[in-house]
């Protein structure tokens, strides 16, 4: 089993930044993809971006493009996303997962799952 505790969430205006990251324990982080999704209230889970267990493949929903980006640090057992050129519409609980299966979209796909923090975009 995974643990994984996100951070860096908070509060900030349409335009700017933010960086999110998750930490995960255990030994086997190396193997997994990891992926970030989000969910504001009265909607569903939505994924946001994924990135493979190297690092060499990401994957983004078209509404991110451009403006996120996923990374990963291994020997930190770490995944980040950061967030540019941020909008209302990102306004949304986020959560990073686990996916031994590869990079999808859906959440069916991931197995372990964070608790989540919160961002706020203000216009």
């Amino acid at each position: 089993q995974v643990q994984l505790v996100e951070s860096g969430g908070g509060l900030v205006q349409a335009g700017g930044s933010l960086r999110l990251s998750c930490a995960a324990s255990g030994r086997t982080f190396s193997s997994y993809a990891m992926g970030w999704f989000r969910q504001a209230p009265g909607k569903e889970r939505e994924f946001v971006a994924v990135i493979s267990w190297s690092g060499s493949y990401t994957l983004y929903t078209d509404s991110v493009k451009g403006r996120f980006t996923i990374s990963r640090d291994n020997a930190k057992n770490t995944v980040y996303l950061q967030m540019n050129s941020l909008k209302p519409d990102d306004t949304a609980v986020y959560y990073c997962a686990t996916s031994d299966r590869g990079t999808y979209r859906s959440p069916d796909e991931y197995k372990n799952w964070g608790q989540g923090t919160q961002v706020t975009v203000s216009s």
